[in-house]
């Protein structure tokens, strides 16, 4: 159980970083009507306004580094908590901006999951 979340995990990461630096108004097809993303304090709620928040991000081009994730089991249900490190650099920057992040992902009956909850934060200091 333990290596199938972690696994679940790392798929997740990959893949949504993966979007979100070549494609990002892909991500749209990640979230459900009632996710809710808190991007640096601020709370977005629903599909549209999400991904309007993603997309209107004052950078273009951005590469992320991932330094840790780490999974858990959130319920009997099958949802699992991820929580990501690393480093965003953007371009045309010299140095790489430190930041967290929290996904709570639930299953969908596709069989896939889906991201429920979602918190980012830059990491100062």
């Amino acid at each position: 159980m333990e290596e199938q979340v972690d696994s679940v995990g790392r798929a997740f990461v990959e893949h949504y970083y993966r979007l979100f630096d070549t494609d990002r108004p892909s991500l749209a097809l990640l979230y459900k009507p009632n996710s809710m993303l808190t991007f640096e304090g601020q709370k977005f709620l629903g599909i549209d306004d999400i991904t309007a928040k993603l997309i209107q991000l004052p950078f273009g081009q951005c590469h992320h580094m991932i330094s840790t994730i780490d999974s858990q089991p959130s319920s009997p249900a099958g949802g699992i908590f991820v929580f990501v490190s690393g480093s965003l650099q953007l371009q045309g920057e010299g140095h790489p901006l430190r930041f967290s992040r929290m996904f709570h992902l639930t299953p969908t009956a596709e069989g896939s999951f889906s991201v429920l909850n979602d918190i980012f934060r830059l990491n100062y200091g």
